[in-house]
């Protein structure tokens, strides 16, 4: 939900963002369908009762979540699990919410809606085996924002930073440095 609040939000108020990275963003209409998309389908032709696969409530579903998420796969103990329930359990109310909310039919295409008027160098980074949105729409942002990165990741899912830490953390240095560059950079010796 990140990616495409945040460049909506870059669409908005170009002034206030100087470059920005969206990584694995929603709200594109991407060619595809993933797994994901299915089950939304099914929730909002009215079987209201499927749960949110994003919103955990239990550390069963916390695992699918992470499967969901992840193309690696990550043995986590039981206890971890409930701790991580425990810790959101509380909040998903609003993670509800705010997930309906954007969704929704006003709100599902907001993204690139708003593509054209990003003005900020963007970078777009994505896991190659994402089940919850689909890698396409890497390539209708890169299309409609020609200038923009785009950074694919191999065997990753829309876990990004959490399958690929390194891979991200090398990949969003690089770009802020080519953005700092391109800006004139920092003094040198500073």
């Amino acid at each position: 939900m990140g990616g495409n609040v945040a460049g909506v939000y870059a669409a908005c108020f170009p002034s206030e963002i100087c470059s920005m990275t969206l990584i694995c963003p929603d709200g594109i209409r991407h060619p595809c369908e993933t797994k994901f998309d299915n089950h939304l389908q099914d929730r909002q032709h009215g079987d209201c009762s499927l749960n949110i696969p994003l919103i955990p409530t239990t550390p069963e579903e916390m695992e699918d979540m992470f499967r969901l998420c992840s193309h690696v796969r990550f043995k986590i103990p039981q206890q971890i699990l409930q701790g991580l329930v425990d810790v959101r359990q509380p909040h998903n109310t609003f993670y509800e919410e705010v997930f309906m909310e954007i969704v929704g039919e006003a709100s599902r295409y907001a993204l690139q809606e708003h593509l054209h008027l990003i003005k900020a160098p963007l970078q777009v980074i994505w896991g190659k085996r994402d089940q919850v949105v689909d890698v396409s729409g890497a390539a209708v942002i890169a299309e409609a924002l020609p200038g923009c990165r785009v950074d694919l990741l191999e065997n990753c899912g829309h876990s990004v930073a959490m399958e690929r830490p390194s891979r991200t953390a090398k990949l969003l240095l690089e770009f802020i440095i080519m953005q700092q560059d391109a800006r004139g950079g920092a003094k040198k010796g500073s």
